[in-house]
């Protein structure tokens, strides 16, 4: 680690200007703080934490969709819990439970199925969001359902690509981006080529790391030689659990049950081909098809001072929010950046 640390600020030393690089991954930007990186790190070497939190993004306008279809006494409403507490433009999954829905926190995808078993007589509808890692495991669940000819199991799909992110992120003229620490766990499913993009378009070099201290600094060594020496290519340092081609299995299955659509993220807009919503074949399992409703997603206020939305791409950290740790704090969150224990804002509360 020592070595690794020195060898990083040798690089650095041969690039006269501020290096700014950007982990797309929510865990990634815990491990970083947790294990103190930052504060070894040369002062020209900048890390941002980009919108790898999938709780994060989710737009106000799903939950609140959500929550009015949780009001029919004919719903339960399942979801993860880093979900409940995530604002609306109203109020949380949390409130509405207060206030009667019935809404329930599952830990594992396969308590969908048990639900949807045990409540034979109620429509089941699964609020899902996550990236690339998690949005297998639905299509699975599907894929049982199908086999169990489940009649009552409904989802709500707020999935999101990770990819088309980047790619918009890249398109901001507002953002310098010198380097992607590239998520491992999204990779895991998706492998190297679908972010082959970032070096031909946009000449800026790439790393797939995993998540142990010295994988990060081993991906920011990876990134500041590639940048001294003006290369673009794509490495994949997380080689234990990452493989070039991804896993087939996983994606096949995802492609089987659902297709990209446009998606709007909360605090950046809307993403050309950035989300996932049901084929066809498969939509009398989205809620939305089933009650014909179209969610109409606009830019919302976000709350006065919070800057949630320049969090997530990049333009500023949380302390430079006028209401991180004096009004937003994880006990009482402002905005969704604070709510998941991946968010930027909950991490820095912890550790910075």
């Amino acid at each position: 680690m020592k070595e690794l640390i020195s060898h990083i600020k040798r690089l650095s030393e041969k690039i006269d200007r501020e290096i700014r690089l950007m982990e797309v991954c929510g865990t990634h930007t815990v491990a970083i703080f947790r294990s103190g990186i930052r504060t070894v790190l040369p002062e020209n070497i900048k890390l941002l934490s980009g919108p790898g939190c999938p709780v994060c993004v989710t737009p106000q306008e799903d939950i609140d969709i959500a929550i009015e279809i949780s009001k029919n006494r004919d719903i339960i409403l399942l979801t993860f819990g880093d979900m409940m507490r995530v604002p609306g433009t109203k109020a949380s999954f949390q409130d509405a439970r207060a206030e009667g829905s019935d809404i329930r926190v599952i830990y594992s995808p396969l308590d969908i199925i048990d639900i949807a078993e045990k409540e034979p007589n109620r429509k089941v509808l699964f609020f899902s969001v996550g990236f690339e890692t998690t949005s297998p495991l639905i299509a699975g669940i599907l894929h049982l359902a199908e086999q169990k000819r489940l009649e009552n199991l409904f989802i709500y799909s707020s999935h999101k690509l990770v990819p088309p992110a980047l790619k918009a992120l890249l398109d901001s003229p507002e953002i310098r981006i010198d380097g992607f620490i590239l998520p491992g766990h999204v990779s895991t499913i998706i492998g190297k080529g679908p972010y082959e993009f970032i070096q031909r378009q946009y000449h800026i070099p790439s790393v797939i790391t995993g998540f142990e201290p010295e994988d990060i600094l081993q991906g920011i060594a990876i990134l500041v030689e590639s940048i001294a020496e003006k290369k673009d290519h794509i490495v994949i340092q997380y080689t234990r659990a990452v493989r070039p081609e991804g896993n087939k299995k996983a994606m096949d299955i995802l492609w089987r049950y659902f297709e990209p659509c446009d998606a709007w993220w909360r605090g950046i807009g809307m993403i050309p081909e950035s989300g996932l919503k049901l084929r066809k074949e498969y939509s009398r399992w989205d809620i939305l098809s089933q009650r014909e409703i179209k969610p109409e997603y606009k830019n919302q206020a976000q709350k006065k001072g919070c800057r949630c939305g320049d969090v997530l791409r990049g333009m500023c950290i949380p302390p430079e929010c006028p209401l991180f740790r004096k009004v937003c704090t994880p006990e009482s969150p402002v905005g969704a950046c604070m709510v998941s224990t991946e968010g930027s804002c909950s991490a820095y509360y912890k550790y910075y």
